[in-house]
């Protein structure tokens, strides 16, 4: 993470031979923003604003009268929609100038605590809460100011299965994550969508008015995306939000955009924008503490994370980064920084931020005086407003979610399946594929495994050694390994099974026996096994700790990593030792995992080629729709697994498809009627696209799938068949 800025600049290749190549240069870059936020669905035209007393324009429509006028009627506030996505709208307001001629059009975006109405002084019974506005509109630049997905959780849940302490904006990214969709995408699309209408307005009427965005706190976020992706936008200032991006996993995880940190920090945003005018302003902002408490009737769950106005001397010193980048091109007068009272805390659009503003928009003679208070014929309902805001969302991404499954068929579709040996060959490609978009590659561990063991079971039936590897320099794989006693013969060759446990499991879970917290669950299925005469090792997977391991999850995804980015290499690094240890075959290693245990086993085996074969137990089923789902119970919407989401994974590969990665080697599903993990129907679902794959290629007999009576645990009865028999290993009396 401390490391990331510098490796962002080997990755920019700017051509600053002239403005055009410079502007086409970018243009990959925009591309691959555009992604890595979900911004990618195609925006729609809407209808004109007809009922206003000024030229209308394609895109926006009026949801109500004029509701607020001042008393020198200097401009009326007016309601407003515009459409964005299919199904979706944006809602706000626009500030419409009483003047012979508007000299600007400005989105004016505010921080998603505030409503429009409060961003503009509009609310009679809360504070103004920044000055851009109403002082633009004063000017006479026509404002519109959209609606952002609120930090409240009135509307986050289903009240059919269980309402949440998420915030609206958690709420949506959780089932946008998973389905490559983002809260921020969605919004950087309202403002861009704004910014068609902007420009249908100048079409229409006949002008070129200049087009600006000006944002505060996640408003600033959203000028700031949006004004990087977008050149029509003739200026930009950003307030409450520039500074060094490498804490972003501090902050609340509506912000968590995967890979971002790879090429996009702030100042290489405002590369982005340049030659173009930037205005950034130091000042406070709201500030922001998330999970809300938890309300009556209403389930705990929601990330932590906080937002706090940053120290201005971070801002300073990203400031110059991106300077450094206009500077390049001869357009270092074009960025401009303005701090807000005396530490870069005081109020968004101080005077001197909204006369450089103004200025980078060549106007320049205005009067800044305060106006007076607005006076209001009604209040929108804004409360109403934001659920129709969220309902939207909602639909639309529960559609991307329906759909996501015709993507993966027509992607995998490509593989040659005319035979086992071919589609080994072909794996390899979307076995890269996955490890690259969905998991994160991490480099290939370099040092020497440096193995430190010592005993620590002495069983009748097994000796147990706890081990310990090196991975990376501070990075450990650990584990227990199980010896049958009878393992005497010098040169004999055992099979060995990875026994693999769930989420704040350990290693002794799977060994110890009845009476353990962890037998309900486990079994004791590595003592089993052994008992049977398999060599088993139980590892340490890193998901334990609970918001520990999830802070973990959290530095990562900017990166592009994910904590299977880790996982995968312990695994490989244990796999090497174990091969070379004298009563391993390695040519009979297997992996079988509970619940979190089961998620490995989707995800490790089908891409490590070493391991022989993999069984799922208390885990598989249609984990797409499990995570994303809004209208089943089982959905991971509703629980404390805030860092399960995995990117744009919809669209990459599903149980299904990641099963299809361990062909031609054997692979199970383990699954109990009673377990609340999901549903009979969705494991049925998923596994029946991989009994079909196998079958096809004929390896049949290479897969199925146990259903018993019980609940989420190992049952021990198939699966021990199963591992017998694909690992040549006679069963005992």
């Amino acid at each position: 993470m401390t490391q990331a800025a510098g490796a962002r600049a080997a990755k920019w290749q700017r051509d600053l031979t002239s403005p055009e190549s410079y502007k086409k240069s970018l243009e990959p870059y925009r591309i691959r923003f555009r992604e890595i936020i979900g911004a990618v669905d195609p925006r729609v035209r809407g209808r004109g604003l007809e009922d206003l007393s000024m030229t209308s324009f394609s895109g926006v429509e009026s949801v109500g009268t004029r509701v607020a006028e001042l008393d020198e009627d200097l401009y009326s506030i007016i309601p407003a929609r515009w459409q964005v996505l299919d199904g979706v709208t944006a809602e706000g307001v626009i500030l419409e100038p009483a003047v012979e001629e508007i000299v600007g059009l400005v989105v004016a975006i505010p921080d998603a605590t505030w409503t429009p109405e409060e961003f503009c002084g509009a609310d009679p019974d809360k504070a103004e809460a920044s000055k851009i506005p109403r002082w633009l509109a004063d000017q006479g630049f026509l404002v519109v100011i959209p609606t952002l997905i609120s930090r409240d959780d009135t509307f986050a849940g289903n009240p059919e299965i269980a309402m949440t302490n998420q915030s609206h904006r958690e709420w949506i990214y959780r089932q946008g994550f998973e389905v490559g969709r983002h809260v921020i995408g969605y919004e950087v699309q309202k403002v861009l969508a704004a910014v068609d209408a902007l420009e249908q307005f100048n079409q229409d009427a006949g002008v070129d008015l200049p087009i600006a965005v000006a944002g505060v706190g996640d408003g600033g976020l959203l000028a700031l995306y949006s004004s990087a992706l977008d050149a029509r936008i003739d200026a930009t200032l950003v307030s409450g939000y520039f500074q060094p991006r490498e804490g972003v996993w501090r902050e609340p995880i509506d912000r968590n955009v995967w890979k971002l940190l790879t090429e996009f920090g702030d100042a290489e945003l405002a590369g982005m924008i340049a030659p173009r005018p930037l205005i950034i302003e130091a000042a406070g902002v709201p500030d922001v503490t998330t999970p809300l408490p938890v309300k009556a009737n209403r389930r705990a769950g929601a990330a932590p994370g906080e937002i706090r106005t940053a120290n201005v001397e971070d801002v300073r010193r990203e400031f110059d980064r991106a300077k450094t980048i206009y500077t390049s091109i001869q357009a270092e007068n074009a960025v401009e920084l303005i701090i807000s009272g005396s530490s870069g805390t005081g109020v968004s659009g101080s005077t001197a931020a909204l006369r450089a503003f103004m200025k980078s928009l060549k106007v320049e003679e205005i009067d800044l005086d305060e106006g007076p208070p607005l006076k209001l014929t009604h209040l929108i309902d804004s409360t109403d407003r934001q659920r129709r805001q969220v309902e939207e969302l909602v639909r639309f991404t529960q559609r991307r979610l329906q759909l996501c499954s015709k993507t993966r068929d027509q992607k995998w579709s490509t593989g040659d399946r005319s035979n086992p040996d071919a589609w080994a060959k072909t794996a390899e490609t979307y076995r890269n594929m996955v490890w690259d978009e969905l998991i994160g590659r991490l480099p290939e561990p370099t040092m020497p495994a440096n193995p430190r063991t010592r005993k620590i079971i002495d069983d009748p039936a097994y000796t147990g050694y706890e081990v310990v590897l090196d991975v990376y320099e501070d990075v450990i794989a650990a584990g227990i390994l199980l010896l049958p006693t009878d393992l005497k013969k010098e040169g004999e060759k055992r099979p060995v099974v990875i026994c693999q446990h769930g989420l704040e499991g350990v290693p002794m879970d799977t060994i110890s026996g009845a009476g353990s917290s962890g037998y309900p669950y486990y079994k004791a299925f590595a003592a089993e096994l052994a008992k049977r005469g398999f060599v088993t090792y139980a590892p340490q997977n890193p998901y334990r700790g609970k918001d520990r391991f999830r802070t973990l999850q959290r530095k990562s995804n900017p990166l592009g990593r994910s904590l299977f980015s880790y996982i995968l290499p312990q695994h490989r690094t244990t796999l090497k030792w174990l091969a070379e240890q004298p009563w391993t075959d390695a040519q009979r290693i297997g992996f079988y995992g509970l619940s979190y245990g089961g998620k490995t086993a989707v995800r490790v085996p089908p891409l490590l080629p070493e391991y022989t074969l993999s069984i799922c137990s208390a885990d598989y089923n249609e984990w797409v729709f499990k995570n994303a789902t809004v209208d089943e119970r089982a959905s991971y919407m509703f629980t404390g697994e805030y860092e399960i989401f995995e990117w744009n994974m919809g669209h990459v590969a599903n149980y299904a498809e990641l099963s299809y990665l361990m062909a031609p080697r054997p692979f199970m599903v383990e699954r109990g009627h009673d377990d609340g993990v999901a549903l009979d129907e969705w494991t049925a679902w998923e596994y029946a696209k991989v009994r079909r794959f196998f079958a096809k290629l004929g390896l049949a007999d290479r897969t199925e799938i146990e259903f018993f009576n019980g609940p989420h645990t190992i049952n021990g009865q198939g699966t021990y068949e199963f591992l017998h028999r694909h690992l040549h290993w006679p069963k005992r009396d």
